[in-house]
């Protein structure tokens, strides 16, 4: 006789596994191997050994003395054939999730319920100024929204509805399927009037009995200030129409930033290179250095080096919210070596050259003298 697996190993669980646990894993497996879904040759007897397992981990007794004793301590209380599907736990709700039905017993949703539609995705490029003072984008759209003639009904009047005879009004029909494991009763859309639950005999004539209008509109899509690449906005009914009269789902509108020539943006801060003459950064200046609200002066003080980084409080992105601290703008100074000289400009190199030598300040002779 074949040695049973562990039941936890049958689950995919660790031992000591929780509830919650237990149950996915057991609803996993359940529709993966089920006869009327997995036609492979061995899937009846896996359907078998994971009912078996999650029938005794899913019973805090049996659960318990299996932890303490394995399969001996049972002594024949766990088995698929003799408890069939009772005390499963949760079993019709598998078996409604396989086939949209119930097994013969309990309340499933009538599918000609009122259904919101599905959320839609678009994507809105924006500048960067944009982003950092905020703006009002006019876009056009295609949307399908309810018939303003007949309301969603798709008729002409309501004396032109009435009951679908097929599924007397409930948009769906039940059919008995015969497996191994019992008749088993589903329900499915109803073919006549998939699924409204009603007959139209005269049609609305400006929808065309669809109950619904295609439109090109146009939406004033807010953009705040600050916004950043991925960010979302919400524009509320304006997603995939609904079924059955429901609501249309929302419109999820993604931003995309583009890059500026020379704002670089990090969070709330703004960073900027900004080139500076190799005097200017020896002897010290005043400049006037751009930022996103206009020109700020900044104090280079004498010695500057390249790669030194001033602070400009505020300047960055303002903060969204009350009581939050704006950003600030960092300027990179990158000293600008000339690549050619005029004949003044080199006489006047020489000479500080000169100097340099007579009073040993070289930089380089300074570094040599490190290692003497």
């Amino acid at each position: 006789m074949a040695t049973k697996r562990d039941f936890y190993e049958v689950l995919g669980l660790s031992k000591g596994a929780g509830d919650d646990e237990i149950k996915r894993a057991y609803r996993k497996l359940a529709k993966q191997y089920h006869p009327d879904l997995n036609k492979e040759p061995d899937a009846v007897e896996k359907f078998k050994e994971v009912q078996e397992a999650y029938e005794v981990l899913s019973d805090p007794q049996k659960k318990a003395t299996y932890d303490q004793f394995g399969h001996a301590g049972l002594d024949g209380q766990a088995g698929f054939g003799g408890g069939g599907f009772s005390g499963f736990g949760g079993f019709e709700d598998i078996f409604s999730s396989f086939f949209g039905g119930n097994m013969g017993g309990g309340q499933s949703r009538r599918s000609n319920q009122p259904q919101r539609g599905e959320d839609r995705l678009m994507a809105m490029r924006i500048e960067f100024m944009d982003a950092i003072f905020g703006k009002t984008e006019e876009i056009t759209i295609d949307v399908e929204e309810t018939c303003s003639e007949c309301l969603g009904s798709g008729a002409r009047s309501k004396d032109d509805i009435s009951v679908c005879d097929t599924c007397h009004g409930t948009g769906t029909v039940m059919s008995q399927q015969r497996t191994a494991f019992g008749v088993f009763q589903t329900q499915n859309v109803c073919p006549d009037c998939h699924g409204t639950g009603k007959k139209i005999k005269v049609v609305c004539p400006k929808c065309k009995g669809k109950g619904y209008e295609k439109k090109k509109v146009k939406v004033d899509v807010r953009i705040p200030a600050g916004i950043q690449t991925g960010q979302q906005l919400r524009i509320s009914g304006k997603g995939e129409r609904g079924a059955n009269g429901g609501p249309n789902g929302d419109l999820y509108i993604e931003i995309r930033v583009n890059q500026h020539e020379h704002f670089i943006r990090e969070g709330k801060d703004i960073y900027m290179h900004i080139p500076l003459s190799s005097l200017d950064a020896t002897l010290g200046t005043t400049i006037d250095v751009p930022t996103v609200y206009g020109d700020v002066q900044l104090r280079i003080p004498e010695g500057t080096q390249n790669g030194t980084k001033f602070r400009l409080r505020g300047k960055g992105v303002k903060a969204t919210q009350s009581g939050g601290t704006d950003g600030d703008q960092y300027v990179i100074v990158e000293i600008a070596i000339p690549k050619s000289l005029s004949k003044e400009e080199r006489e006047y190199y020489e000479k500080l050259r000169q100097i340099e030598k007579k009073q040993k300040k070289g930089v380089f002779e300074n570094f040599k003298n490190l290692f003497k």
